[in-house]
């Protein structure tokens, strides 16, 4: 039997209040499912976002309900025990989705007040993926000046921007698969989530 295409790969993951909780929870399901570990966080305003968008009838969480528990763990949003909260700890990459503007702007400015903050300055001063994704429209010119920061320091930013050439049409499964695939692209975890650009 082949193993999974992330096996052996250890994942940060961070929620904050942007909204986009169903996003989220494919990225954790895709993890998961390619046999990674995943360190999860998520800040007050992404608890909050979770409840409101992914409501439970039953009072199971949102987030990770029904999810491995065996491959995930979760911290508190100040646990700074968590081990991506330090470099010595060898973790292959983070990714925050959504990312509130707060949050983006806080790293942007080196400001570690919270773990998922914390991890992400981590990353960048490791020169480890941090993989960011934004969920704000317009864009205000602060905004702007944040994500040239953050890029500049070694960030990826990766908008939940739709697709239109994989015909998605109405599916919003589709289009959620098509950033998720994006996510992983870039944590180096093969996927076939969608057709790629000359397979068409």
């Amino acid at each position: 039997m082949e193993p999974a295409a992330g096996a052996g790969k250890t994942i940060a993951v961070g929620v904050t209040g942007g909204s986009g909780a169903i996003l989220a929870r494919r990225v954790l399901e895709l993890l998961i499912g390619a046999g990674c570990r995943i360190h999860l966080a998520r800040s007050r305003a992404g608890r909050m976002v979770v409840h409101d968008e992914l409501p439970s009838p039953d009072g199971s969480d949102g987030l990770t309900g029904g999810l491995r528990t065996d491959a995930l763990r979760e911290w508190g949003e100040r646990d700074f025990h968590a081990p991506f909260a330090s470099g010595s700890h060898p973790i292959d990459g983070m990714v925050i989705v959504p990312c509130s503007m707060t949050t983006l702007g806080a790293i942007a400015h080196g400001i570690s007040d919270n773990l998922i903050r914390r991890g992400a300055d981590v990353m960048l001063k490791e020169r480890r993926p941090l993989i960011l994704v934004p969920r704000e429209t317009p864009l205000s010119s602060i905004h702007l000046r944040n994500m040239l920061e953050v890029s500049q320091a070694g960030a990826l930013i990766i908008p939940p921007v739709l697709t239109f050439y994989q015909h998605p049409g109405s599916d919003v499964s589709a289009q959620l698969d098509f950033i998720a695939s994006r996510i992983l692209d870039h944590l180096a975890i093969p996927n076939d989530l969608f057709r790629r650009w000359g397979e068409i």
